[in-house]
């Protein structure tokens, strides 16, 4: 065998080690891939083929299926949504705008899954942000500006709390809020 013929063969031996350790490299990554955390006050929904399972779990690391299975983390503990810009007509036709109006609220872990179901994961946008806009507007067209700006002002918070906590009973039993 010449010394030619040698180092070609050693070269191909090494190029294939390299591919080799390569492949193995990417296919250790792709299970990492199924471990995932869930953090504390959170609790972890997952989806298969876009369908949600009725499986969740708590804080902590987890498995799944790789590019089948993914997961979104609901937070389960008190959080602070900020509805901001809220335009509103009163009943003589001026345009105000609220510039934000803070909503504290909390899901209860055990009713996660239901209301992910109802209303997905992102669940405070129909809950909440969209309740906001629509019973502010509600209140607004049955007033003046007068009456919102000044006689019925600190009423408003008071209405959409009431508003607010009654629909999230009824449709989202497990959820509570207040408004600020």
């Amino acid at each position: 065998m010449s010394l030619v013929s040698i180092i070609a063969t050693s070269t191909a031996v090494l190029a294939a080690l390299v591919f080799a350790v390569l492949v193995l490299s990417l296919l250790s990554l792709d299970d990492f891939a199924s471990i995932h955390k869930i953090d504390e006050g959170h609790i972890g929904v997952y989806y298969r083929g876009g369908a949600l399972l009725k499986s969740t779990s708590g804080p902590g690391f987890h498995l799944m299926i790789p590019y089948i299975t993914s997961f979104k983390s609901v937070q389960t503990t008190m959080q602070t949504d900020e509805v901001k810009n809220i335009p509103c007509g009163t009943s003589g036709g001026v345009v105000i705008c609220f510039d934000k109006i803070e909503v504290v609220n909390f899901l209860s872990p055990d009713h996660v899954y239901d209301t992910v179901k109802k209303f997905t994961a992102d669940y405070d946008k129909p809950l909440i942000f969209n309740k906001i806009h629509h019973e502010l507007n509600q209140f607004c067209s049955t007033h003046t500006l007068q009456e919102v700006y000044i006689d019925l002002f600190s009423d408003i918070d008071e209405h959409l709390k009431n508003a607010l906590q009654t629909d999230l009973t009824t449709l989202a039993p497990g959820s509570s809020s207040s408004s600020n």
